[in-house]
């Protein structure tokens, strides 16, 4: 008779488990971004924002770097959420002067060589283009976004959004060619379960 009752019991939190589980389920949703020709996009910036002005999630901000090498940026394009700081080493052997006079983060960095003795913190949402103020041919741009489902596409035009809860969202696309000023494409997206969605830029990849 014990073992009867803790098996009723066992079974009952169980099928509690069950039904709450899909709830709070989350996914990985796989996004292929092509161009206006069908080919895929490397190097653009896919995100995803709760539908009807939720509030995303957020998460605790972890640095990133956009170090200079061979008096280039890289990564060329970066994304990451609001309240990111980001740290600018400096692998050349001569100094650079990094700046930006975005809306979205407006900065400067004067001429320094090795590693700034503090990050750069990105509080706005929006796009930021980097240069440099002694090498004009240096350019990088970070795309600053209200969610913690980001990513920037591969080779192969993809990019894999993890830890997505099962809702409804607006899945955006931005590529550095389109512009500061240009919104970013938006298509509507549902999760339920891991998926696979396709996202059409009207530009022309460029290759790495």
């Amino acid at each position: 008779m014990r073992s009867a009752r803790f098996l009723v019991s066992f079974l009952a939190v169980f099928l509690l488990w069950a039904a709450a589980w899909p709830l709070g389920a989350q996914a990985a949703v796989s996004v292929q971004v092509l161009d206006s020709a069908g080919q895929p996009v490397p190097n653009a910036v896919v995100y995803a924002e709760p539908a009807g002005g939720t509030a995303a999630p957020a998460k605790p901000p972890r640095q990133v770097e956009i170090e200079q090498k061979n008096k280039t940026f890289i990564p060329l394009v970066t994304v990451v959420q609001t309240g990111t700081p980001i740290l600018f080493p400096n692998h050349d052997t001569v100094r650079h002067h990094v700046y930006s006079f975005s809306p979205a983060k407006t900065f400067e960095l004067k001429l320094y060589s090795g590693v700034p003795g503090s990050p750069v913190v990105f509080d706005k949402a929006g796009t930021v283009v980097l240069g440099c103020n002694i090498h004009d041919d240096m350019v990088a741009y970070v795309q600053v976004v209200n969610t913690p489902h980001f990513g920037v596409s591969d080779r192969s035009g993809v990019v894999r959004l993890e830890g997505m809860p099962n809702g409804r969202y607006a899945l955006k696309a931005w590529y550095f060619t389109m512009g500061p000023n240009q919104a970013a494409v938006e298509q509507p997206l549902e999760v339920q379960g891991e998926g696979r969605a396709i996202i059409k830029l009207n530009v022309k990849a460029v290759p790495l």
